[in-house]
Order: structure tokens, then sequence, then C-alpha cells
């Protein structure tokens, strides 16, 4: 089982977002977290571009957002009815937890690049469950 995300850029007004089941922690100090992303995803060139980036924790009711951002949606209508937080709207409304990274280093990997953020700010949720990804499928815990 893993948590499930979302990854979010946003680089000259245009925010893009992409499901990821594979955020991994890497280090405490500096506090340093990673994903891996295929070079032909969505997000790979704004994340690139814009060099920092917003993740939101699923909660446990987020399956929808989930499934949302991990099909391809067409860029005008990613964001239609997606709740977002009013201070930064990289971040999903309600989600289990929140960070930003800023990019620090990126490692070509076969058809992926794995992207190294440091941690720029942390937020805990109020939601009482996380989503995870289980056997295919989407899962309050």
């Amino acid at each position: 089982p893993s948590g499930v995300s979302v990854v979010v850029a946003e680089t000259e007004g245009r925010r893009a977002g992409i499901t990821v089941s594979a955020l991994v922690s890497l280090s405490l100090e500096p506090a340093l977290v990673g994903i891996s992303l295929a070079r032909e995803a969505s997000l790979y060139e704004p994340l690139q571009e814009a060099g920092e980036w917003a993740v939101s924790i699923l909660a446990g009711d987020q399956a929808h957002l989930a499934q949302h951002f991990a099909r391809s949606v067409p860029p005008i209508a990613l964001w239609n009815g997606i709740p977002v937080r009013d201070d930064d709207p990289r971040l999903i409304a309600h989600a289990a937890g929140w960070l930003t990274a800023r990019t620090v280093d990126e490692r070509r990997t076969g058809d992926h690049t794995f992207f190294v953020g440091e941690i720029e700010s942390l937020e805990l949720g109020t939601a009482a469950t996380s989503l995870a990804y289980i056997e295919r499928e989407y899962r309050a815990l």
C-alpha cells in the first residue's frame, strides 16, 4: 500500500497536477522528499520550469480527486470543480496534509525523472483518514 497525493506545479499562469502514489521521504536534515515522473507526464515540463511544487496528501474521502488527476484531462478542464485552498490554489482543500517543496536535484531514471525537493512548508490537515492505493484501488485508511 502507498499513500496517494496530488502534486501540482504552476508556471506562466499554467497550473498542472498529477496523482502520485510514491511520495518518498529522503532525508530529515535537510528535509527532502522525492517523486518520480514519466517524461511524457503532463506535469513534467511545468515542474521542471517552476522549480517548486505543492503536494496535497489526499484524505480518505478524496478518491474522486485522485482519479481526476490520474487520467488525462484537458488543461482547460483540469481545475473545474476542484476545491482549492484560498491561500495557495496549488493545494487541494480538505486534504489530510500539505507540503511545498523546491526542486534541488533531478536524476534521469529510465523513462522517468526522479525529482528531489527540499520541503519549504509542511502542514497537517484535519481529515480523519488518508487515502491509500492498495491492490489497484483507492481505500481510506
